[in-house]
């Protein structure tokens, strides 16, 4: 396979190729699966047939293994199937595909059912219906496997593995057919008994489909479907020793819920033909209904600056380089979340990359720039200083207060610049503010418009002031900025225009400012593939990927909840900390991303 190549997806184009589409309108306009009934339930052939015409146009499903937590890459997965069943007056099916009892835990059937409602979906056809489970279908399974035992298309196989190995071929070699193959279906169907009697140990034998050991595409040299496995099940217990491998059961459990279109990425494209040669017994045999599911491939998606290697995400959480799952650096929807996306920027990524057949590297830009869309939208605005340091106004009570000490100026600013209807956010400016460090040069490089000796600037919604020096600390670093208050040019009034200013700072007073702690996340990686080819990824790890500040933050934000946004005006997008922000005790705000793309070239 070739090596994936950069794809910036512009940012002007809300829906990009989809092949998928042209499929499934193809297949509405043939009435492909217009006879289809639903029985309204997953079964088998005889279940649905006693139903009638399935309502909806189409099937399709999101068959998550809990097995860990899903990542941005399932996040496009899951736009894609539910968007396509709602696009096309279908139904989306949830379906935990839990045939692997030693990975799987409740922890992570929780986290996946909170991921896709948070993404906006409702499944299996109608709200807060209870998600499918593949184990729910052990039965049928077994009782598929005994079908194509009896009808001499399984065989109970009995070589170690690595004798099965070894006898597979390879793609230059044919495979070799196994000493048990030659068994009689009685024998294979009472030794497949007694493995689901639990009367064997666990690897000693495999139960493989017959098709071919000379088939060039090595996936139908007589794969294995079912083997032994003493493991507690989260949904069954200990009703089963034996369990279906996921090949043999995905194709089932596609068939079992009426799926028509069901969508895999590309690492599963060689396993289509057994998926349709299973498919085919057990519809020949009465089994399962006609016309079965049929299954597509799309690749996967692959994002700069990210991995989605479950195991290497939890070696991320177990080696403590990440403070867990939810840390907002990682590529896990619950990490997104607490990061500041919102599910409509996910929606918004999704379409915008499309669907092909062809692998391609999207850059993480384009999904910092749709979360960067979203929130422009919606986010209200407040102003934070993150690096403070004080300005003082030295002529403040002469000009403002007439000699009064401590007086204090009344300012205010939209909560959002395009909604009005938002009303007006209020703070206090009096002789002490916070400025941003970086605002003030004792010798300005060139085009620098901010704060120096003689230069004028406007604080933001407030005055007119003029930069007179400043006062500097032991190591000779400016410590409090000094300037002087411009008398009638506050922003709004009649004089605001009188003085023009090229430069225009953010800033909190002293007054009613409050402390937070705001964290600065970067990129967790400085490598665009930092997993590709064999690399280790640990080398590449961001050692700035988090910066922790106490800022000054402006008195609106003392009322911020949870998981709310806003803009810092000048910084760029934040988001309250879902887990330790409390308000009025503790406010905590994550950098959710900057108002530019940082890293562009």
């Amino acid at each position: 396979m070739s090596s994936p190549t950069t794809d910036k997806a512009s940012s002007t184009d809300a829906k990009t190729s989809n092949f998928l589409r042209q499929i499934i309108e193809h297949d509405l306009a043939a009435g492909t699966y217009a006879q289809r009934r639903w029985g309204g339930s997953p079964g088998d052939a005889a279940h649905h047939a006693a139903g009638p015409l399935d309502p909806a146009k189409i099937r399709t499903r999101f068959p998550p293994e809990p097995n860990g937590y899903l990542h941005v890459g399932h996040a496009k997965s899951i736009c894609l199937n539910f968007g396509l069943a709602r696009d096309y007056g279908g139904v989306c099916h949830l379906r935990f595909d839990d045939t692997n009892p030693e990975k799987e835990d409740t922890e992570y059937v929780h986290s996946i059912i909170d991921a896709v409602k948070w993404l906006g979906f409702d499944w299996n056809g109608a709200p807060d219906a209870p998600p499918y489970q593949a184990s729910d279908y052990f039965g049928f399974m077994y009782r598929a496997a005994e079908h194509l035992v009896e009808t001499g298309h399984a065989y109970v196989d009995e070589q170690t593995a690595e004798q099965m190995r070894l006898s597979r071929g390879d793609f230059g070699k044919p495979g070799v057919d196994s000493p048990f193959r030659a068994r009689t279906p009685a024998e294979n169907l009472a030794r497949f008994r007694e493995m689901r009697d639990g009367q064997h140990e666990d690897g000693s034998m495999v139960l493989r489909a017959k098709i071919d050991m000379a088939h060039p595409n090595i996936n139908l040299r007589d794969p294995a479907i079912y083997r032994i496995r003493r493991a507690t099940h989260h949904n069954t217990g200990d009703t089963w020793c034996i369990y279906p491998m996921y090949t043999f059961a995905h194709p089932i459990e596609d068939a079992l819920e009426q799926i028509t279109h069901s969508i895999c990425t590309l690492e599963f494209e060689d396993q289509r033909p057994f998926y349709d040669w299973l498919l085919a017994q057990l519809c020949q045999g009465g089994l399962l209904g006609a016309p079965p599911p049929h299954q597509y491939e799309f690749a996967r998606l692959n994002l700069t600056y990210v991995i989605t290697s479950k195991r290497k995400l939890a070696q991320l959480v177990y080696d403590h380089k990440v403070s867990g799952w939810d840390d907002p650096r990682m590529p896990t929807i619950v990490g997104l979340r607490r990061r500041g996306y919102t599910a409509q920027s996910l929606q918004l990524f999704a379409d915008r990359i499309g669907v092909t057949k062809s692998d391609s590297w999207i850059d993480y830009a384009t999904l910092e720039g749709c979360l960067r869309e979203t929130l422009d939208h919606s986010a209200p605005r407040a102003m934070a200083v993150l690096d403070p340091i004080k300005l003082v106004l030295t002529n403040w009570d002469e000009v403002m207060g007439q000699g009064r000490v401590g007086t204090l100026d009344d300012c205010s600013a939209p909560v959002h610049p395009h909604h009005p209807e938002l009303g007006q956010r209020q703070f206090k400016m009096g002789h002490e503010v916070w400025i941003e460090r970086s605002d003030y040069e004792e010798t300005p490089p060139k085009g620098f418009f901010r704060l120096f000796p003689g230069n004028k600037v406007r604080l933001k919604y407030g005055h007119v002031i003029e930069c007179t020096g400043a006062i500097k600390d032991e190591a000779g670093n400016p410590s409090t900025v000094l300037a002087r208050l411009l008398p009638d040019t506050k922003s709004g009034t009649p004089g605001s225009d009188s003085v023009k200013v090229k430069g225009v700072i953010t800033w909190v007073g002293v007054a009613d400012a409050s402390a937070a702690e705001v964290r600065l996340y970067d990129r967790l990686f400085t490598d665009p593939q930092p997993d590709a080819g064999g690399k280790d990824f640990i080398e590449s790890l961001n050692p700035s990927s988090l910066k922790v500040v106490t800022a000054m933050v402006e008195p609106s934000l003392a009322s911020a909840q949870p998981d709310q946004k806003f803009q810092f005006e000048r910084h760029g997008y934040f988001v309250a900390d879902r887990v330790d922000h409390v308000p009025g005790q503790r406010a905590v705000f994550n950098l959710a991303v900057g108002l530019r793309d940082g890293w562009g070239k």
